[in-house]
């Protein structure tokens, strides 16, 4: 378990001649959901998954900047293009990490991304609800909240679990900051219209949790150059299921092309 600041999880095998492909995961912060993904992405980048101490109640602005700082601890080690990708909760986190250190970033990805949140009445109140419930209550909600976040016939049973396991392992006073931090999040759409790195934008149109064909739609009119994959029988944990590729994704919509070395980082523009 985590007790300090967010930390990167590697893969057994480092790959530091690689690009670095580094994916900011959902609420639940733990970073294990996105093991289903690592082994195909591990074909053509060297992956990181952020992880975030169960007990983190650090602002936005806070996650970004350790966010980047974990960023150039690797690319101390090896100059190469990164990859950014957030999901939900890191979808919102993306941008945030993005807009701090736009030029650190080759190609930007986000699934499902939470910044459509405020836009959900219930989600407006719902610290406030999550506060009141006793722990034993707040424990269950879990297991219905498993409804809502995924398309559980389209996840392995293991992978079932795994959502489950992550979903309860998040503290009750956690789940009130982050849903809290998530009621305020918003980025004027100038500032978006900054970030001109090809952005690719994905959707499941079973999303039961957020409108989110909707706000990839808004964000694709604010990012200059973007594009929208919807997954038509997806859900909002639309990585989790079986039939989800994200690799075979980025490469059927063209956007592993035109990888060129010039967008690599070099160490000394940290500062």
């Amino acid at each position: 378990m985590l007790n300090s600041g967010p930390v990167f999880l590697t893969p057994n095998q480092l790959q530091p001649q690689l690009p670095l492909f580094v994916f900011l995961p959902g609420m639940d912060g733990t970073g294990q959901l996105f093991r289903t993904q690592t082994a195909g992405l591990e074909a053509g980048f060297d992956v990181r998954c952020l992880a975030l101490s169960p007990t983190d109640l650090t602002s936005w602005d806070e996650l970004a900047e350790q966010t980047v700082e974990l960023i150039y601890q690797e690319l101390d080690k090896a100059s190469r293009p990164v990859y950014l990708c957030g999901e939900s909760f890191g979808g919102c986190l993306a941008m945030k990490v993005a807009l701090l250190k736009p030029d650190l970033f080759t190609r930007i990805i986000l699934v499902n991304p939470a910044s459509s949140f405020r836009q959900r009445p219930f989600f407006s109140w719902s610290s406030t609800v999550t506060s009141w419930l006793p722990a034993p209550i707040y424990r269950l909600s879990s297991v219905w909240l498993t409804a809502w976040l995924a398309r559980l016939e389209r996840l392995a049973p293991d992978d079932r679990q795994s959502l489950l396991r992550a979903v309860q392992s998040v503290p009750q006073q956690t789940s009130i900051w982050r849903l809290s931090i998530l009621n305020e999040f918003a980025i004027p759409e100038a500032d978006l219209r900054q970030l001109d790195q090809p952005v690719l934008l994905i959707a499941g149109a079973e999303d039961r949790l957020l409108p989110s064909v909707a706000e990839v739609q808004r964000l694709a009119r604010n990012l200059p150059n973007a594009q929208i994959v919807i997954l038509p029988y997806s859900g909002h944990a639309c990585l989790l299921e079986a039939e989800v590729n994200l690799y075979t994704i980025m490469q059927d919509h063209n956007f592993l092309r035109d990888l060129t070395p010039e967008r690599a980082i070099e160490p000394s523009v940290k500062n």
